[in-house]
């Protein structure tokens, strides 16, 4: 278990934001959150050190995945700072009752294995308080089926909110759950201890080899799903 007082290195924090217009109300909040996790863990006697991935600037890399499987240099440089985050701040704007098509596709072409028990802060902004249950009723569930640990408290700001004393507390409370959850080591035991009870997806870069071999390439299912035909 990672002991507080003992860990030398600073947490790693990943922000990632799918705002697309310059400035970006959704990167301004997501700024403001992954500041109070900072503030709050030197609090502590802690450090964080703080990367962003702006989906907007590799927007193409990520359209080029979903429909090639290439990875580009700066999309691979975001999965690298993924896979060796502490915690991420997820923060998206909301459009049509729905996450942003370039944040869900972002996901969408990641290795599913990439953030399993990863502590996640979910954050969205809109243009109307509509929108506020998408947080929860949506994104918290694309979270859920890459196998993420979402904070309880979930942050969404629309035009309104940003003059509210409210949304101060609930950054404040967002961050703190982040911050405990970054310091528990959570994710790198599951990592360490039991990874290989995970069902890991045939061809996922985090699969064992052992877990690839033990597939049956020569059963009636996986003829049919490679065009031939079942015996």
């Amino acid at each position: 278990m990672t002991n507080r007082s003992a860990r030398q290195a600073p947490f790693s924090l990943v922000v990632i934001s799918a705002g697309t217009s310059d400035p970006s109300s959704t990167r301004m909040l997501a700024d403001r959150v992954a500041a109070r996790v900072a503030a709050l863990a030197g609090e502590r006697g802690e450090q964080v050190t703080i990367s962003v991935v702006d989906l907007r600037e590799i927007a193409t890399e990520v359209s080029t995945a979903l429909v090639t499987q290439f990875t580009g240099p700066r999309l691979e440089k975001a999965v690298a700072a993924l896979r060796g985050a502490d915690g991420i701040i997820a923060a998206t704007p909301v459009y049509m009752a729905g996450a942003s098509g370039l944040f869900t596709s972002f996901f969408d072409v990641l290795d599913k294995d990439l953030i399993i028990a990863k502590p996640v802060l979910l954050a969205a902004t809109a243009g109307t308080a509509r929108h506020a249950l998408v947080v929860d009723e949506q994104i918290r569930a694309l979270f859920a089926y890459l196998r993420a640990l979402t904070v309880p408290t979930s942050l969404f700001a629309a035009p309104e909110d940003w003059g509210d004393a409210d949304l101060n507390q609930r950054i404040d409370r967002a961050a703190l759950e982040l911050l405990f959850l970054m310091e528990s080591g959570f994710a790198q035991q599951v990592k360490d201890q039991s990874w290989d009870s995970y069902q890991h997806e045939y061809g996922s870069r985090a699969a064992t080899e052992d877990a690839i071999d033990a597939i049956n390439l020569d059963s009636d299912l996986m003829r049919l799903a490679t065009g031939g035909s079942a015996r």
